[in-house]
């Protein structure tokens, strides 16, 4: 499968101007770290792997941002994701 993907922390320890580089690159990071093919543009990271894999890197970037980053917001919607693919999965 391919996954597109974008993360960015609401609040929390951005940098002093409100960037958020740091952190996205700590996403991108987790996901090159992964072994799994995968592209890095402007607007997205795409990886490509098994349904198990791809969500385990994509799950791994939610909860490192998670942890530096007020969000809650980020978390709620990728795991309202989650559910939603779970239930399409299972269909």
């Amino acid at each position: 499968m391919l996954a597109a993907f974008s993360i960015s922390p609401m609040g929390g320890d951005q940098s002093p101007d409100g960037g958020v580089a740091a952190a996205v690159a700590e996403a991108v990071a987790i996901v090159r770290a992964s072994g799994l093919p995968n592209e890095t543009t402007s607007m997205f990271t795409t990886i490509e792997g098994e349904w198990d894999e791809v969500m385990g890197v994509i799950k791994a970037c939610v909860d490192r941002l998670a942890e530096t980053a007020e969000a809650d917001r980020l978390r709620s919607l990728a795991e309202r994701r989650a559910r939603e693919a779970e239930a399409d999965k299972a269909e």
